[in-house]
């Protein structure tokens, strides 16, 4: 009996399956680097600064009207800071689908020479560099090891 309880984490070391054993790699792209790089990425560019400005002055203009609304309280200055968060809700909208509409011949282009250099260079996964850092994905990354974004804009020339 004892033999076997000694044998036994043996036989279950030996089935761990190989997939777990082999090496993977992660690489991340800058995207907006690899996005100017684009020869026909100047439309998209244009229109995501003149969003960018556009919902800028949206933003101030409802700060100052919210601060207007709460100073006065009446309720003219909370109606038209109603009208205004709907106004900016429905340009936000508006912009973001003409910005995906504007940005998807270019994202599948992108995304073409990303994995096409990913799987020539034996990466698994490549993350957006800007995402990976906003959200804490990646807490360390040997950029000369990871970095695919020169090779990505060098495939797309």
């Amino acid at each position: 009996m004892t033999r076997f309880l000694f044998l036994l984490p043996l036989a279950l070391l030996a089935t761990v399956p190989h997939a777990q054993q082999t090496k993977s790699r992660l690489g991340i792209v800058n995207v907006q680097q690899a996005v100017k790089a684009l020869p026909e990425s100047k439309a998209y560019l244009d229109l995501n600064s003149k969003v960018a400005a556009d919902l800028a002055a949206k933003e101030k203009a409802l700060s100052e009207l919210n601060a207007k609304a709460g100073a006065t309280r009446s309720a003219a200055d909370r109606a038209a800071l109603t009208k205004a968060q709907q106004a900016y809700s429905a340009a936000r909208a508006d912009y973001a689908k003409r910005i995906d509409t504007t940005f998807a011949p270019l994202a599948t282009k992108l995304n073409a020479a990303v994995a096409k250099v990913a799987k020539a260079n034996g990466y698994s996964v490549v993350l957006d560099e800007q995402v990976a850092a906003q959200t804490s994905l990646v807490v360390y990354a040997n950029e000369s090891a990871t970095n695919l974004t020169q090779a990505v804009i060098k495939s797309l020339k």
